[in-house]
């Protein structure tokens, strides 16, 4: 494709200062970041939330780059080979989904959004489709899958040229779908912009993000450009049980309803929870469907009920929608059993990082342990800080000991992260309880700071008495503890795997 032939099948309106040679010329790629390009890419000078592509114009030029695409109303030297657009971050998805022949129109894409649960329904989704025939690709917060080929992401959903070349391998390996996560970073920052998706499914939405979205009315207006984006054919699968799902309703021409407390297209008729899993009757347009899944508590529940109702409006068998589900026994970092079935404790790993999402693990925990909860976690670095007092106050609330730890401290002191999240559960001086947002007043739970993480999860695991459950939250399945600029290997899982075999081993020798 030349540089000429690009311009015209965007569509985009391009201002360029370009020569007649330079227009002839093949294009390799696009870009954005200055250090990634190869010769014969476009660069698209776009804004970053700590950088501007226009500091990095040379530097992509010297690398090889043919031209530049920046905004109208931005200064290029006219020295350089430019292409002026009204919307940089529109141009780069336009351009992108253009070079790799628009892949999401040859699959079906399957967007899944909301605060909690986006990972589990993906990958629940994912597997209905495959029971069903339907080779699935998948793009989610832990790895993006194109084949039999996965890799570990970087971002929950990435930017508009990674997102394009994932699309298209996967229409070169001959998948017909993919399901992917679609973040409200992602939605505000215009990466899926030119992807055709042919059903999206909301989850829920509880604070988080703040810090990027400033308020929560922002941020669920990223959230629904995604269902602005299907078209009337399309099912768009909500969540009747969250008030931001409702509102949706009237936004959509097909709405597909599921919940477990409302009247909904797709509900249960019978649910159960165990520590072997959820069992549940389901009620849905295709008639009721048995549904057994390994996956723990009621916040699966929801995420079941989603894949099932996405499952239905797309008319999958219902024999492929219980196979889907009971074929996922685990997400990684998803409510994750680090321990073993001859463990004298319960260990779950798990990705919880707001309020909301720490409030149903601990809930489930409770409902699944007779014993102890003992609750290990922290709070990000330069993220939204509001929500380390609310975390604070769920765990002492729903904990019997809460050990205050580092997450990914990043380029903050994690002394201060950690005394932000102790606000939250401690109570004045001289009163003998603590008052939640409920009104109620609970009694307040032993605590202790423990900022080494590896540290943290082994005293947790130590102490605990047999019949205890040990909750590890914040991080899931990262791979990596985020230190200033330091990216350092860390896996809770494996860290407490390690812990659970020293306590089996001072088991034995006692």
């Amino acid at each position: 494709m030349t540089l000429h032939d690009l311009i015209e099948r965007t569509g985009l309106e391009v201002e360029q200062d370009v020569n007649g040679d330079l227009l002839a010329a093949a294009v390799s790629g696009i870009a954005y970041d200055s250090r990634a390009v190869n010769g014969g890419e476009v660069f698209v000078a776009i804004k970053g939330e700590c950088h501007d592509g226009m500091a990095f114009v040379d530097h992509a030029l010297s690398r090889g780059a043919i031209a530049v695409v920046a905004e109208v109303a931005r200064s290029i030297p006219v020295s350089r080979p430019w292409l002026r657009v009204a919307d940089a971050r529109a141009a780069l998805a336009a351009l992108a989904a253009t070079f790799h022949g628009n892949p999401s129109h040859e699959l079906l894409v399957i967007g899944t959004t909301g605060t909690n649960g986006k990972t589990t329904t993906t990958y629940l989704i994912e597997a209905i489709l495959e029971q069903a025939g339907i080779p699935c690709g998948r793009i989610s917060s832990v790895s993006y899958r194109i084949s039999e080929e996965e890799q570990p992401a970087l971002h929950t959903t990435p930017e508009a040229p990674e997102l394009q070349t994932l699309l298209s391998k996967m229409v070169k390996e001959n998948r017909q779908a993919c399901v992917m996560e679609v973040s409200s970073h992602a939605l505000a920052m215009k990466r899926v912009l030119q992807t055709r998706f042919g059903a999206a499914v909301f989850t829920n939405l509880t604070r988080d993000h703040l810090d990027f979205h400033g308020d929560m009315t922002k941020y669920f207006q990223a959230k629904r450009k995604l269902f602005s984006m299907i078209c009337k054919t399309s099912p768009a699968v909500l969540n009747m049980d969250d008030l931001y799902g409702k509102t949706l309703i009237s936004e959509v021409a097909w709405p597909v309803t599921y919940a477990i407390d409302q009247v909904a297209d797709v509900m249960p008729e019978r649910l159960v929870y165990s520590l072997d899993g959820i069992e549940m009757n389901a009620q849905t347009t295709q008639g009721s469907l048995r549904l057994r899944s390994r996956l723990l508590g009621r916040g699966n529940a929801y995420n079941v009920l989603a894949a099932t109702a996405t499952g239905t409006a797309l008319s999958i068998p219902s024999s492929a929608i219980e196979k889907g589900i009971a074929a996922v026994e685990h997400v990684p970092g998803r409510m994750q059993l680090a321990s073993r079935n001859d463990d004298d404790v319960t260990v779950l790993v798990d990705f919880a990082h707001t309020d909301d999402a720490l409030r149903s693990l601990l809930e489930t925990s409770r409902s699944i342990t007779r014993g102890r909860i003992i609750t290990v976690f922290g709070c990000g670095g330069d993220r939204d800080s509001t929500k380390r007092p609310l975390m604070g106050a769920v765990a002492s609330r729903l904990s019997d000991l809460v050990i205050v730890t580092s997450d990914n401290p990043r380029s903050e002191d994690p002394e201060h992260i950690a005394k932000e999240i102790i606000t939250g559960l401690k109570y004045k001086e001289g009163d003998d309880a603590i008052t939640e947002s409920d009104g109620l007043k609970y009694a307040q739970t032993p605590w202790l700071t423990i900022l080494n993480r590896d540290e943290a999860i082994g005293y947790a695991i130590r102490e605990a008495d047999a019949g205890d459950l040990v909750v590890i939250a914040g991080k899931g399945h990262e791979q990596y503890q985020l230190i200033g600029t330091r990216t350092v290997p860390f896996d809770d899982t494996a860290i407490a795997r390690e812990a659970l075999i020293a306590r089996r081993s001072s088991a034995s020798i006692g």
